[in-house]
């Protein structure tokens, strides 16, 4: 039966940021699809984990602060999962922040902390999980990208950055890994109901803008993501491989 196809029964996920917002939605759609998940945060996530629980499977919580994490920190994340988890076969790369500041005043503090949880620790978890999965023969790495990795931005330039390499590492370990068994794919969520865009919802002018620009008329919810990335989580992924999906009511297409 083609649903057998989404099903996670067995999977072990690693989500990062999964304390709210998109990296909790994701975390419990990969549960609801039988997964057992262990959400990264840097600090508590006891009632996330609680939330994973009631659907009945395992979770655990795996603290680290990604902007300190070194290379080894983000290795040694991964060997918690696997030592208390069993495995890993999935990870979603979704902690990130954002700085609005224009580029004439842009902080190199501020590009750095970006830069640093954005890409480099993505990159690094990734590398560890992908080490992982192909000696176990096989994974599922999904990155989280943006509508700016397509677009400039406005006042966004570290992140603009961090997303625009964010789809070209994706591609590069899709063409690396996919041999092995690891596919390698990206959400690009369009806009958000999320912290990160609460000062452009808060600003009617600039809030007015986006939602005219939106086909499906509305900001997008942790929910839209759900469908999405049980699939590129599972099985009937099997052959996609480097792709960067947009979910996003329609926001590229004008």
């Amino acid at each position: 039966m083609i649903l057998d196809k989404f099903s996670l029964k067995g999977r072990v996920a690693l989500v990062t940021g999964a304390g709210q917002g998109l990296g909790l939605g994701m975390a419990l759609a990969l549960a609801e699809a039988g997964a057992d998940v262990a959400l990264s945060t840097p600090g508590d996530a006891g009632s996330s984990v609680a939330e994973v629980e009631a659907l009945g499977r395992r979770a655990c919580h795996v603290p680290l602060d990604l902007a300190t994490a070194s290379p080894e920190d983000l290795a040694a994340l991964v060997g918690s999962v696997v030592q208390t988890l069993g495995r890993i076969d999935i990870l979603v790369n979704n902690a990130g922040v954002i700085h609005r500041e224009a580029a004439t005043d842009h902080s190199a503090a501020a590009w750095r902390r970006v830069l640093a949880i954005d890409l480099d620790a993505a990159f690094f978890l990734a590398q560890a999980a992908g080490r992982a999965m192909v000696a176990q023969g096989g994974g599922k790495i999904i990155f989280i990208a943006s509508m700016l990795s397509f677009q400039g931005g406005i006042l966004v330039p570290s992140y603009t950055a961090a997303k625009h390499a964010v789809a070209g590492v994706t591609k590069a370990l899709a063409n690396e890994w996919a041999a092995a068994g690891v596919n390698v794919n990206a959400i690009a969520p369009g806009y958000m109901a999320t912290d990160n865009t609460t000062a452009l919802r808060g600003d009617p002018v600039r809030s007015e803008a986006i939602l005219s620009r939106i086909p499906a008329g509305r900001w997008g919810t942790p929910a839209d993501l759900a469908g999405v990335a049980v699939f590129l989580a599972s099985p009937a992924s099997d052959y996609l491989n480097g792709a960067i999906i947009p979910v996003d009511g329609g926001w590229l297409t004008r």
